[in-house]
């Protein structure tokens, strides 16, 4: 039995997001950003801590560490699939990356694609609408 999991929130196109990091993409919680944050594809994201750290655990407690991400923004959808962080802990950033490094910032680690693989072109006024889900 599978139990469908998802937690899903919104962020924000920058004029200054270039999405061009080989190895990481972020969901900032912040409202600006620099051109040196290169890993940022969304800002003033309102994820909340509480809400993703109860589907991490569910996640694992039914042993399904392995998520899928949806990113859909201005009618394009990106799918993204990556393993749970158990120990992410960030109330401000949201990182996931191709490597296996884990640090409280990171919810997602050994993904399939990074800021620069990602097609779906996030312009400065685009809504940017996510969807983590275990449903691979």
């Amino acid at each position: 039995l599978v139990i469908k999991m998802e937690y899903s929130f919104r962020a924000y196109g920058h004029p200054n997001i270039t999405g061009k990091h080989r190895t990481t993409f972020e969901f900032t919680k912040d409202s600006e950003v620099t051109l040196k944050g290169d890993c940022i594809v969304g800002v003033k994201a309102d994820f909340s801590l509480k809400g993703i750290k109860e589907f991490i655990q569910n996640s694992i407690k039914n042993n399904n560490k392995k998520i899928k991400i949806i990113i859909k923004t201005d009618g394009k959808e990106e799918i993204v699939h990556a393993e749970l962080n158990p120990s992410f802990n960030s109330d401000r950033e949201m990182v996931v990356r191709k490597s296996g490094f884990l640090d409280g910032r990171t919810l997602a680690v050994k993904a399939d694609k990074a800021a620069s693989d990602l097609k779906t072109g996030i312009k400065p006024d685009s809504v940017v609408e996510i969807v983590i889900d275990t449903t691979l």
